[in-house]
Formats: C-alpha cells, sequence, structure tokens
C-alpha cells in the first residue's frame, strides 16, 4: 500500500534557508532562460519560413490557372488518372517497394484541387449539392477501368526492352 503526504507551508519552513519569497506553494520551481540571442534567432527562422511560405502560394496558384484553364472533360480523366496512381503507390507501400512518402499528399492535394474547381464550375452553373452528388455517381459509374500512366509506361519499356533481346 502506498502513502502520500503532502507537506503544507505552515509545517515545511524553507524559505528562510532558500531565500524565497513566502507563497502558499514550495516545489521545485522552474526559471525559464530565454538569452537575447536565442530569440532574434527564433524571429530570423520565422521570418525565413514565411518567405518560403510565399513562393508555396505561388506555385500554388500557378497550379491552380493550370487547371481552370482545362476543360471539365479534361479534368475529369486527370482525376481518373491521378487515383491510379495514389492506388499504384498504395500498392507499392504494400508491397514494400521503394517509392516516395510524400507522392500520396501532392497527389491527394491535386485531385482535391481538381474536384474543388470541377465544383465551383457546377456553382456557376447553378447546380446545387444534390444534383452534383447524383452526376458524381453517374460519372463514377461510366469510368471504365483502365491502367495509370505509370503503368503504362513501365509496360511499353518492358516490351521494348524485349524487343531489343528478341533482335
Amino acid at each position: 500500500m502506498m502513502s502520500l503526504s503532502i507537506a503544507t507551508p505552515s509545517s515545511v519552513n524553507f524559505a528562510s534557508k532558500l531565500n524565497l519569497s513566502k507563497s502558499s506553494f514550495y516545489g521545485v520551481r522552474i526559471a525559464q532562460v530565454c538569452p537575447v540571442h536565442a530569440r532574434t534567432a527564433h524571429s530570423i527562422t520565422t521570418t525565413r519560413s514565411s518567405s518560403s511560405m510565399v513562393v508555396k502560394m505561388a506555385k500554388r496558384d500557378e497550379e491552380l490557372k493550370e487547371i481552370r484553364t482545362k476543360t471539365t472533360e479534361e479534368l475529369q480523366e486527370e482525376i481518373v488518372d491521378l487515383k491510379g496512381e495514389l492506388f499504384m503507390l498504395r500498392l507499392q507501400r504494400s508491397a514494400r517497394n521503394e517509392f516516395k512518402s510524400s507522392e500520396f499528399l501532392r497527389m491527394r492535394k491535386m485531385i482535391a484541387r481538381m474536384l474543388t474547381v470541377k465544383r465551383e464550375r457546377e456553382m456557376e452553373e447553378g447546380i446545387n449539392k444534390r444534383i452534383s452528388r447524383k452526376l458524381d455517381r453517374k460519372w463514377k459509374k461510366s469510368i471504365v477501368p483502365r491502367p495509370p500512366p505509370s503503368l503504362k509506361k513501365l509496360r511499353e519499356e518492358e516490351a521494348a526492352e524485349e524487343a531489343k533481346e528478341s533482335a
């Protein structure tokens, strides 16, 4: 059995020995020491990260401009291709092959941007959310399964190597 005893300020007299001010708490005091140069270093890193943020925003704007120039049909085709690529990445991860983990986030964000632009266009046409979901279901049913572009390239490279070997 464990017992716990708590010392009250009246039962313990640390203050006179340690020259602490009188308070109701006598325990460990942790003083936060933050030198001046550490504060300036922090502000410099914040400034650096904010400048890199500006660069990322500019890239994102360029990507959005490219996406907005495409037609809705092109967007849908590209969404299907990106989802296929995402599937291939998942297969590579499950097979424990080498892959870039950053590609997951990049592809998901690209898909989300394309879907956002697609929805913006629907809203401009006056299509409400309910009808949009019905159209999405119809569109998903109409998708013909096909290999993603990376798998097509891989198959073409293998076919070229076999043609070289046979020749």
